[in-house]
This record gives structure tokens, sequence and C-alpha cells, in this order.
């Protein structure tokens, strides 16, 4: 099954039509050979500095910089974004593949590429370029899928 992430439901639910994806299932659309869910913005933040280091977490000069060896991300402690999150982390772990079908644009990738981080997405990755939601555009960005670095792991 090849799963697709959009960045928002209605994006989603268009892809999921021109796709033949019409049976609606709880967090995502499914027919056709395609599981088409979404996020709903960001799922994932940067680790505040007390996440790193308790003591980080009252400023002081004395701490300052506060450089963490690595930059993590958690999962924001919304009960929504954790209940689609569930459900993209089950998708992922049965797909044979992802589209990446968030916004085009630094933000909508990062958004995706941290959910996909964060869920432990092993499976190829190809990349979505649309930048319209018309039924054509929609058809040409499949045929023209772009493949990108594969999400090997959270601890990466």
């Amino acid at each position: 099954m090849k799963v697709c992430v959009a960045e928002k439901p209605s994006v989603a639910r268009e892809i999921a039509n021109v796709l033949g994806a019409t049976n609606r299932k709880d967090g995502y659309f499914e027919g056709n050979g395609y599981q088409v869910s979404w996020t709903f913005g960001h799922f994932c933040t940067l680790y505040t500095p007390d996440d790193y280091k308790p003591h980080w977490k009252r400023w002081d000069l004395n701490t300052l910089p506060m450089l963490p060896e690595k930059f993590e991300t958690k999962l924001i402690g919304n009960d929504g974004v954790k209940k689609q999150f569930k459900i993209l982390k089950g998708l992922f772990d049965n797909a044979d593949s992802v589209i990446n079908c968030g916004d085009a644009g630094q933000e909508g990738e990062l958004i995706q590429r941290w959910v996909m981080k964060h869920a432990e997405c092993k499976v190829p990755v190809k990349r979505l370029w649309i930048s319209s939601l018309t039924e054509e555009a929609i058809k040409t960005g499949f045929k023209k899928l772009d493949h990108h670095l594969v999400v090997v792991s959270k601890k990466d």
C-alpha cells in the first residue's frame, strides 16, 4: 500500500478523490492501492532546553550558550495530534512506500519530515510537488514523483 500524507485534511480529500481512495476511514482515506492521510500543521516541535538538561529550565548566564550535541524533536502534547500521529505511525508501519504530499516549501517539507522521523518511517519516500489542487495538477504531480532521502529512524 502507498501512503500519502498531506499537510491538511482538505488537501488529503482532494488527492484521495483524484487517486480513487474514496473509502473513508478513521484519519485517512483508502482505495485503489492508496491510503491518504494528513497532518494538520505542526505535529512535532524542537525540544525545549530543559528537555535536554533539567538545569537548563532556568536561564542563567553561567549556562549560556545552551547548545545540545544534537537537536531533537518531540510530538506536540495535544490529544488530536497524538491520535492522528498514532494513525499515521500505523499506516507507515504497514506501507510499501510513503508519498510526502506536504505543502511545497520549506515549512511544509519540515512538517512532514519531522513526522516521518518521529514515527521511525523506514520505507522509501517520494515527494509530490504541486502548486494547485486541480485534478490535472494532482495527476501530473503523481506522474512526476521525486525521490528524497528515506527517513531511517528517530535516532538519526
